[in-house]
């Protein structure tokens, strides 16, 4: 579980996020929209302990991040929106370095690599060095590294960026896979119609604030809007 309580985040005199309150259960898939500069990776950098907040606390499983950011971060993965990888590992360097991180069985990361890279359609790169890779290899294989020690909570900004239809869809269906099976996931994306597609709940942010919270439907009837989903979010999120 996720529980954001009356967070703020300023970084000088830009307040990122605004007194934030949310609460995010086992097992959800939850997706916040918001348009640029809204504090979408803002929130799922303080999620993630990439961030102190300004005020306010998040706890991740009844734990504190600030005070035991050890514990928390054994549970949770990260995806960001541009890959972060060591281009002179090979893919399959790198995930077993992920797995010693997590301090992994030797056996159990070099198995469940194999069985990524088999889903992912990455076993003939596996042994290139990732400064070859593409920008969509790149993602798969942070979203491999992001998956190999079976992550509680799995924190993704923006997960389909450079990946191919087929991608896609395999990525959508391992995510929605994990949540009914009791992950936690806590996603950020521009995209309305995946969002509507795969979440239980939407959470809309502008201006780091929560406008918008519930299923599409509970956002619809809240914003007395039951018109297109694009419509009542551009309507939540205008300028005054």
């Amino acid at each position: 579980m996720i529980d954001i309580q009356k967070v703020t985040k300023r970084f000088d005199r830009i307040v990122a996020v605004d007194n934030l309150n949310l609460t995010i259960p086992q097992g959800e898939f939850f997706s916040i929209l918001g348009p640029n500069g809204a504090g979408k990776t803002t929130t799922l950098k303080l999620v993630a302990g990439l961030l102190r907040p300004s005020s306010g606390k998040i706890s991740v499983n009844d734990y504190d991040i600030n005070e035991h950011a050890i514990q928390v971060k054994k549970l949770i993965s990260f995806i960001p929106d541009v890959p972060f990888v060591y281009e002179k590992l090979s893919g399959r360097e790198f995930l077993y370095f992920i797995g010693e991180l997590y301090k992994m069985n030797r056996k159990q990361y070099e198995a469940e690599t194999e069985r990524l890279f088999e889903l992912f359609h990455m076993k003939d790169y596996g042994d290139h060095l990732m400064e070859s890779y593409s920008h969509g290899m790149k993602q798969k294989v942070v979203i491999c590294s992001a998956l190999i020690h079976d992550p509680r909570i799995i924190l993704i900004d923006e997960p389909m960026v450079g990946l191919d239809p087929k991608s896609i869809r395999l990525v959508k269906d391992i995510l929605r896979e994990r949540a009914d099976h009791g992950t936690t996931i806590f996603m950020s994306t521009h995209t309305l119609n995946l969002a509507e597609e795969i979440s239980d709940r939407i959470g809309i942010i502008h201006n780091g604030n929560l406008v918008g919270l519930g299923t599409v439907d509970e956002i619809k009837r809240a914003a007395e809007d039951t018109g297109k989903f694009e419509d009542v979010f551009l309507k939540l999120t205008a300028e005054a």
